[in-house]
């Protein structure tokens, strides 16, 4: 799953979903969030190791993947990134995608991304592509939010040009040349640079089924949309209510996950017979990977003007988020945990629904399940770390460990295709969290294109 928040720190994000950096959760998304490309990338050179997962209390972990090592039991699979993307047999039905376009959009990604120019190929060849593809048509939306040159109203009114664009109704090299000399420079190079080559990326887009161009753009068109919304209405005071949380959540990461819900049903039968319950937790799984990053990132936002966090819960334990200071300011309002506490059992919950996502996922499709279990175990992780460490001031003093990263990779490929091992691992690592029963939630929850918060 992608996933993202609003700022400029890292160049990463479907893992790493909005909270303290953008917006859009493509995994954490997809796929977000959720991953520190910092802690995860000198792991992975120069063949990645697969997708990572959830870690026993630590030093059993550890301990565990040295005896099966010895043992000889692990054999960690090796992927090469591929020079270019796999041929696709839908024929364009707009402009014809060149093998420079397919060029640059391999290149492009290791230069915006590391993380999910790592796990995007671990994607069955028939799905790398237009995953690829999706996850920069989300950064381009992503990059005209985020830039702090442009104002609310150009914002909006490029952001609407763009969904034009990706629908195919504006011209993508009259919008190119339009926005890119307005960008500010103090956005990421290979983030400008994506802009001027929108055309490119664009032509690919169009070379889809039409089946797969649907889901990209109601996906884009949505997002765009809320995210722009949400600019406007930036506030410390914080979200009104959880409601209103889960709709911004849903914007800027439960809409990935319907749109790779749409991409993988579209790649298998035996996916699509089980659309209607995938779709409904794929957005509790977009959920549960951006209110990590938000919990994460509650420093780093209020830094910016931002809060996204909601006002009920906090003032149900009596603290005014309008009303807290920067962390070095003092101690936090007594409350202040156990509203964090609160919220950290509602993500719970959603990871929880994650996996039973993943585990919808036929099991020989390991790669498709291995691109699902990154970023939930390490939203686990983060998880695990914030309620342990309540007083954090930034969100860098709860990033997971190296060598929590490297036992994840570890027994993702160990353990992918065994559900019950699966099933285990996420019970043992979140058996210290506080839990939330979200079924009823989850049964009501229901968002579209045209609501607003």
């Amino acid at each position: 799953m992608y996933g993202q928040h609003a700022g400029r720190a890292s160049g990463d994000r479907l893992t790493q979903p909005r909270g303290g950096g953008r917006h859009s959760c493509f995994g954490g998304s997809l796929m977000s969030m959720f991953m520190a490309k910092s802690r995860l990338y000198p792991f992975l050179r120069p063949a990645p190791e697969p997708g990572s997962w959830f870690i026993l209390p630590q030093p059993a972990a550890m301990g565990a993947v040295l005896l099966l090592r010895a043992a000889g039991s692990v054999k960690l699979a090796r992927f090469r990134l591929p020079s270019r993307p796999p041929a696709h047999e839908a024929k364009p039905t707009m402009s014809s995608a060149t093998a420079a376009d397919e060029a640059y959009q391999v290149q492009s990604l290791h230069g915006v991304s590391r993380t999910f120019a790592l796990t995007i190929p671990q994607l069955p060849p028939a799905l790398c592509r237009v995953v690829s593809n999706a996850y920069l048509l989300c950064r381009i939306a992503d990059t005209i939010e985020d830039d702090p040159g442009l104002s609310a109203q150009q914002q909006r009114d490029y952001a609407e040009r763009f969904i034009e664009t990706v629908e195919g109704r504006a011209d993508p090299e009259a919008f190119a040349a339009e926005l890119y000399p307005l960008l500010s420079p103090q956005l990421l190079e290979a983030e400008r640079d994506l802009v001027r080559h929108t055309p490119a990326v664009i032509r690919i887009t169009h070379s889809f089924s039409a089946n797969q161009r649907a889901a990209l753009v109601r996906c884009v068109r949505i997002m765009a949309q809320g995210m722009a919304y949400y600019q406007e209405h930036e506030t410390l005071d914080g979200l009104a209510d959880l409601p209103a949380m889960d709709r911004y959540c849903y914007y800027v990461a439960g809409v990935v996950g319907e749109m790779l819900t749409e991409l993988f049903c579209e790649y298998s039968p035996a996916i699509a017979a089980l659309r209607e319950p995938m779709m409904r937790l794929a957005v509790s799984f977009g959920q549960g990977l951006q209110m990590t990053n938000i919990l994460k990132d509650i420093w780093e936002d209020r830094g910016r003007g931002a809060c996204w966090l909601p006002r009920d819960i906090f003032l149900r334990h009596g603290v005014d988020l309008s009303r807290i200071g920067n962390p070095g300011d003092g101690p936090r309002p007594p409350g202040f945990g156990d509203a964090l506490d609160e919220l950290i059992a509602v993500a719970r919950g959603h990871l929880e629904n994650a996996l039973a996502y993943t585990l919808m996922l036929p099991p020989g499709e390991t790669g498709l399940r291995r691109f699902c279990l990154w970023a939930l175990g390490m939203a686990v992780l983060t998880l695990k770390k914030l309620h342990h460490h309540p007083d954090f001031g930034s969100g860098q003093e709860v990033k997971i460990s190296r060598r929590s990263v490297k036992a994840t990779v570890a027994l993702t490929s160990l353990f992918a295709r065994h559900d019950r091992a699966l099933r285990w691992m996420f019970d043992a690592t979140s058996r210290d969290l506080p839990v939330l029963d979200i079924r009823e939630k989850l049964s009501t929850q229901s968002f579209g294109a045209s609501s607003r918060t």
